[in-house]
């Protein structure tokens, strides 16, 4: 099952809607300290094959990273898993851009 790709301005909609959105970021912590995303679980890539069982199987997974090339690799493998994801395009770069004032800092 292939991964949709999904622009940053969509997933903050989706969460100004208050919709289900699980966000995981795959950066690694250094990362997610020095710049968080507003929401979402952080699990790096390289954890992320042994710690799977830490994702919900009934919510569609935006996978997020510095500029989507990780965050593409994690959605491939989900879905691959079985699980229903999408790649945030352009990644934190991309949503820092945009950001109208909902996260931290700047990536």
């Amino acid at each position: 099952m292939p991964y949709a790709e999904v622009d940053p301005i969509e997933v903050k909609a989706r969460l100004a809607r208050g919709d289900d959105v699980f966000l995981l970021d795959v950066r690694e912590p250094d990362e997610v300290a020095a710049w968080a995303y507003p929401v979402g679980v952080n699990i790096p890539l390289g954890q992320l094959g042994e710690r799977m069982d830490e994702l919900p199987r009934d919510r569609t997974i935006v996978v997020a990273c510095h500029v989507g090339g990780r965050s593409a690799m994690a959605a491939q493998a989900l879905s691959d898993a079985g699980w229903s994801a999408e790649n945030l395009a352009g990644g934190a770069v991309a949503w820092a851009a945009g950001d109208q004032g909902g996260s931290r800092g700047s990536p």
